[in-house]
């Protein structure tokens, strides 16, 4: 056990910040066999792991890994697929430092182990080197399962559903699938071509998928039960609505919100325009209001666009931050500046409502809020002007109302996300199920995953026993 816990964590290697500020490709490279071998080899294979306990979607990490030191990568991949659909993109982008990593009995002393990088590695080892098999599906139950919304807790919902031996049917408004996966998240953080190979790997299993579908606008929920012949279904759709400000002046061109902002460049592929025609706004001061990992993404997509200055403005300090701490090393060492404890005033314009600056005051912590941080106060008097040219707003968004508002019977909280049961995704809706942030509001890729797998246990239970 001492040589193990010798063993310092295995580095991932990475684009040079001064590189890949300048373009959209992926920003950590992945380990290779050797490294994740002997990243591997560092784990303790806990009696009693609490690193599983760690993950919403408990997968049997000391398992995966296990196969990983042997050198069986095959047979890791199929480890993690018993609980997770979605590896590749979970050792991507989940906060592996706040769950799994976190409970990992190295991490009281050092460093935990790399969880996160050796489940990347299993899940890209096997789309580049395997032999493409798809997991096994139970026999065929002939009932129907129709998914809304192939975010996360959809993607999940349909693997899971897929594999019990349902029918599934998934539904995306847009015309790519991975909803947040693949128009918030930006290529050099989760690359487009990792997200269509999980869905490919759905699909394989048997999943259908109707794309450009608006449920609760081109068809309701109603409509499936009735027209369609569906036995349950999942609703997944997100909190996609973006949040505002409500300072003077952010009518001004030149003002976007982070859903917009990213949703044009990720999905619309803005920043390979011309050859994409999808136009944006490329400023050269830019200011990103909100410090989650969705301003993180805005602020580096702008300094990839051309920006000589990408500023985050926090009312908060640096403690407070909520993004990812890889996410803000890699925005402080690609050039991003932080102005702490600053919030806007009002946006100020040019003859032409074009946005040329911003007004904002200093602030100071209080005492802590609901959410149990320190409160802002401001600091009377120190308002001053900060040039911009153009502002992402960043603080969040709210549930998505387009399906909600047609769907009768499904009762809302007063935010407007779905009310459900507690560890079963159930609404008052009969043989409907909801999960993911359209329930919780905005939270992370792995959540709303295990608020998928959740779901798709109580559908089976209900389908199987026909409560």
């Amino acid at each position: 056990m001492a040589n193990m816990e010798q063993i310092p964590r295995q580095p991932m290697p990475e684009q040079a910040p001064e590189v890949r500020r300048h373009n959209f490709e992926e920003v950590p490279l992945g380990l290779s066999p050797e490294l994740a071998i002997k990243e591997a080899s560092r784990c303790l294979q806990c009696k009693k792991p609490n690193c599983v306990a760690g993950c919403p979607v408990e997968v049997d990490i000391p398992g995966f890994i296990a196969q990983l030191e042997k050198g069986d990568f095959a047979a890791a991949i199929r480890i993690i697929w018993e609980k997770n659909a979605l590896p590749a993109v979970c050792g991507r982008v989940c906060p592996q430092e706040l769950q799994c990593e976190g409970k990992c009995i190295l991490a009281k002393k050092g460093e935990a182990v790399a969880i996160g990088n050796l489940e990347r590695f299993a899940a890209d080892y096997e789309r580049l080197n395997g032999s493409g098999e798809a997991p096994i599906c139970s026999g065929c139950t002939k009932k129907k399962v129709a998914v809304v919304g192939s975010g996360p807790a959809g993607l999940t919902v349909a693997g899971d559903m897929i594999m019990k031996g349902h029918e599934v049917t998934l539904f995306e408004a847009f015309h790519k699938t991975g909803g947040v996966l693949i128009y918030g998240i930006p290529e050099f953080r989760l690359p487009k071509e990792i997200v269509a190979s999980e869905v490919a790997g759905l699909e394989k299993m048997g999943v259908k998928i109707e794309i450009n579908s608006v449920v609760g606008r081109t068809i309701t929920i109603d409509e499936l039960f009735n027209d369609y012949g569906f036995d349950a279904i999942f609703l997944g759709v997100g909190a996609g609505l973006p949040r505002f400000l409500d300072v003077p002046g952010e009518n001004l061109i030149g003002i976007f919100s982070a859903n917009e902002y990213l949703t044009r460049s990720n999905l619309m592929k803005a920043y390979l325009f011309p050859e994409y025609d999808t136009p944006i706004i490329k400023g050269k001061h830019v200011v990103t209001l909100g410090a989650g990992n969705v301003a993180m993404d805005a602020a580096r997509t702008a300094l990839r666009l051309g920006a000589e200055t990408s500023t985050i403005v926090y009312r908060r300090s640096r403690e407070e931050v909520p993004a990812r701490e890889a996410e803000i090393h890699h925005a402080e060492e690609e050039g991003v500046q932080f102005k702490f404890l600053t919030a806007p005033t009002r946006f100020i314009g040019d003859e032409k409502g074009r946005l040329t600056s911003m007004e904002s005051i200093q602030m100071e912590l209080g005492e802590p809020d609901d959410s149990g941080r320190r409160r802002p106060v401001e600091k009377k008097g120190s308002e001053f002007i900060m040039e911009c040219d153009l502002a992402i707003i960043a603080v969040g968004s709210n549930a998505n109302p387009l399906l909600t508002q047609t769907t009768k019977g499904l009762d809302l909280n007063k935010w407007g996300y779905i009310v459900t049961q507690e560890n079963t995704g159930k609404t008052t809706k009969n043989a409907v199920w909801a999960g993911g942030d359209i329930v919780t509001g905005a939270a992370t890729v792995i959540l709303a995953m295990g608020a998928g797998r959740q779901a798709a246990d109580s559908m089976h239970e209900y389908l199987s026993l026909g409560w």
